[in-house]
């Protein structure tokens, strides 16, 4: 089942300031879903549908924590507490590890919801460039044959006045291409490119805005490309998992659910990948490895790990995309998503280094789909957003729902629907397969 939000961001907005890094609880209805066990917490003002053995006054509200069992520590004959009753005195159940499946998560598209996307720039409620990455000003180029079909897989290259290139991206199954330039410049042309065949065509200019200042914009040019694309029957699915101390809850859903995602979505035509990146000082950096249908190898690697080391916010985030990205095996005719599993922002300097690896990844067409965790900060949020918009990824983000972890940022989006993290992924896979 599906539980569903909607956020106000004006409401979002004056919660951030007043309770900074406060966030939201919903109630989620998981029951009944293979992957997500029933949420049984019980907490005060809850009641039990039953009472325990040897109490017979029926439902009573908790006034306390009660222990695992239901029974309170403190209580003889399983009666309800006093009126005196310390609530600190009470001996606290210890929380239980993660399962599979219990791990919920949102998912949100700046890309499809572009309207909003901007409306929240042009307000300033949030802002960019972020870490190297500023996607607010976007050109949109829609390919199809001379029979209206999608072009699938073309290389689009966006490239401004002084005949430079500005942006490169990949046209995904519907045939199109998300582009990004730089605040100030004006991009002139898109050439389409297909198995050596070549187009070029003019791109529309964004429309001005002459009642406020413009901070973000985009543009639509339809192309009729002389030839067909052809669709990718290959899938190269990456993970890169931050394994600092603060992430022992996102390791063990990785743990626990790899080889459950890879027998749902299957080896034929699909290879795997597990990163794993910490900090400077840490045992390690990074520690990659390769894309391969071996996924007990994969799964010894993750049972390998534990979340230690970091200390401090940022994290190696740069070293990891970099590598990622440009020495991975990626092959080369295949639909290719890179899951980046994180809590914590790149380290302040690295912004060239993003900014160039980003820029890379979405000429390969690489999508990366970042899954923000626990503790992430507003910074995080809008930086694994830009990640999203600029390679035509996903933005993935943990909620409260499942009880696991601590506290999880609310983000400034609009309506989305709560689900296990597991769904979410095996849903995201099958919407960019080809």
């Amino acid at each position: 089942m599906k539980s569903k939000k909607i956020v106000i961001s004006m409401i979002i907005i004056a919660l951030t300031a007043a309770f900074a890094g406060c966030s939201q609880k919903t109630e989620s209805a998981v029951a009944d879903e293979p992957h997500v066990p029933a949420m049984t917490n019980k907490t005060a003002g809850d009641t039990f549908e039953a009472a325990p053995d040897g109490y017979d006054g029926g439902d009573y509200d908790i006034a306390a924590p009660a222990s695992a069992d239901g029974y309170y520590d403190d209580a003889p004959g399983n009666t309800a507490p006093p009126a005196t009753y310390d609530p600190s005195e009470v001996s606290k159940p210890e929380s239980e590890p993660p399962r599979a499946g219990q791990l919920t998560a949102g998912v949100w598209s700046d890309n499809d919801n572009w309207g909003f996307f901007s409306n929240l720039v042009n307000t300033d409620l949030i802002s960019f460039p972020s870490y190297g990455i500023d996607p607010r000003f976007r050109t949109v180029v829609n390919v199809k044959d001379s029979k209206g079909q999608p072009v699938v897989n073309a290389a689009v290259t966006l490239t401004g006045s002084d005949s430079k290139v500005i942006w490169k991206s990949v046209t995904d199954k519907n045939g199109c291409a998300y582009l990004f330039s730089p605040e100030g410049s004006s991009p002139v042309s898109a050439e389409i490119e297909f198995n050596g065949k070549k187009q070029t065509c003019e791109v529309q200019q964004p429309k001005n805005d002459n009642q406020s200042a413009v901070k973000s914009s985009d543009s639509v040019t339809d192309v009729t490309f002389d030839y067909e694309g052809e669709l990718y029957k290959k899938t190269d699915i990456m993970f890169i998992l931050d394994t600092t101390g603060s992430m022992s809850d996102e390791m063990l859903f990785l743990q626990s659910e790899f080889t459950a995602i890879t027998e749902k979505l299957g080896t034929e035509n699909t290879r795997y990948a597990v990163n794993f990146y910490r900090d400077e000082g840490d045992e390690y950096v990074t520690n990659c490895h390769n894309f391969t249908d071996n996924i007990k190898e994969l799964q010894s690697a993750l049972n390998a790990e534990e979340a230690t080391g970091g200390g401090d916010m940022p994290e190696a985030v740069a070293d990891i995309l970099k590598e990622s990205v440009y020495n991975a095996s990626w092959d080369d005719n295949s639909v290719k998503l890179a899951f980046l599993i994180f809590d914590a922002p790149p380290h302040k300097g690295t912004e060239e280094t993003i900014a160039m690896t980003i820029k890379e990844a979405s000429a390969k067409g690489i999508h990366i789909i970042p899954i923000v965790s626990s503790n992430s900060e507003r910074d995080t949020e809008l930086f694994g957003r830009a990640l999203a918009i600029a390679t035509n990824g996903k933005y993935v983000f943990l909620t409260d729902d499942s009880g696991i972890g601590d506290s999880h940022l609310e983000p400034i989006i609009g309506y989305y629907e709560v689900q296990s993290l597991y769904d979410i992924i095996i849903d995201i896979v099958n919407e960019y397969k080809q």
